[in-house]
């Protein structure tokens, strides 16, 4: 693939109807000048992620052409999840890879926000550096009251959204669309036995916002804990907004060692999507500072426990890897 490369990873508030999922991956496919990287659905958030790349115009046709098939296929006011949602794409990050900067990748946001709201009569918010407002960088500010307190917000003059009409679409409900660095999104299994409560103290002691007025132990890491009954677990679910200044290994070792401190233990984890490849490595060597290629590798999936619940494929996992190996029609 020639030229600027921009990558898209919109979050379909749709986890469970597997022939829904697999369409919608036929039709990302299909677009011109888009390779569908990855395709990773969860059952109790009821929620798929995509992961595609392409050229930023074949990008933000492709994005607006899942948005538009999205509308009138979920209906937001039968939908259930442990995720939190305010729409049917519930969000729509655009991530510079490569000949893009962060400021251009928000521009062309800006143009998919801008069209969807206008031929699709959706509400759209701008977040991260796309957004046109302080307050509205911050997705969970957005999405807080989620999609049912979505129409009590936009009544709100600080909540008006940034495109479309100012009353939430009654099935859609909004979608929120923007740009940002790479995030890395990473649940810690905990073992069967642990409480919900015991999961959600665990994130409030790792996430940079901390508990009450005492900060977490990680800059750069948002989390929330949740229980996910197809699983049989609760986890810490995570997000990694600054994978520079977090290293997977160091976080998953100190979950284990506050989830212990708690009488209980971790029992692996869940990457969501992909991870670039220099993210992998450094988990390796924090592991085993003697390990060198594929072998670092290895460490990092074994020590984080990424093949707990099923195999790990390093080649489909890895951004670089799988951008070499597209999914194709499938």
């Amino acid at each position: 693939m020639d030229g600027p490369i921009l990558e898209c990873v919109p979050n379909v508030s749709e986890g469970r109807d597997e022939r829904f999922i697999k369409d919608l991956a036929k039709l990302i496919s299909e677009q011109t000048g888009i390779d569908l990287l990855h395709v990773d659905s969860g059952y109790d958030a009821n929620r798929t992620v995509y992961t595609f790349v392409g050229s930023p115009e074949a990008v933000v046709d492709a994005a607006y052409t899942l948005i538009e098939y999205c509308k009138g296929k979920i209906d937001m006011r039968q939908h259930e999840g442990s995720h939190p949602r305010i729409g049917a794409v519930d969000v729509c990050p655009l991530v510079p890879m490569r000949g893009l900067t962060l400021s251009e990748a928000a521009d062309w946001a800006k143009v998919l926000g801008e069209r969807v709201g206008r031929e699709l009569e959706i509400p759209v918010y701008l977040y991260q550096a796309a957004a046109s407002a302080p307050h509205r960088r911050n997705l969970a500010r957005i999405r807080k009251g989620e999609y049912e307190g979505l129409a009590s917000k936009m009544a709100e003059s600080d909540w008006q959204p940034d495109f479309g009409p100012a009353v939430p679409s009654t099935d859609f409900g909004a979608a929120v669309i923007g740009a940002r660095p790479y995030l890395i999104a990473y649940n810690i299994d905990l073992e069967p036995d642990t409480p919900l409560s015991v999961a959600k103290k665990l994130a409030a002691l790792l996430r940079e916002s901390g508990l009450r007025t005492k900060p977490g132990l990680f800059k750069g890491l948002k989390a929330i804990g949740w229980k996910q009954h197809s699983l049989g677990c609760c986890q810490v679910s995570t997000n990694v907004v600054d994978p520079d200044q977090v290293n997977l290994a160091n976080l998953y070792r100190s979950c284990t060692r506050l989830a212990r401190a708690e009488g209980y233990d971790t029992s692996g984890s869940q990457l969501i999507g992909l991870i670039p490849e220099r993210y992998l490595f450094m988990a390796g060597l924090a592991f085993d500072p003697l390990a060198r290629g594929e072998r670092a590798f290895q460490t990092a999936v074994s020590g984080l426990g990424l093949d707990k619940r099923q195999p790990f494929d390093i080649n489909r996992r890895i951004l670089e890897r799988a951008m070499c190996r597209p999914l194709g029609l499938i």
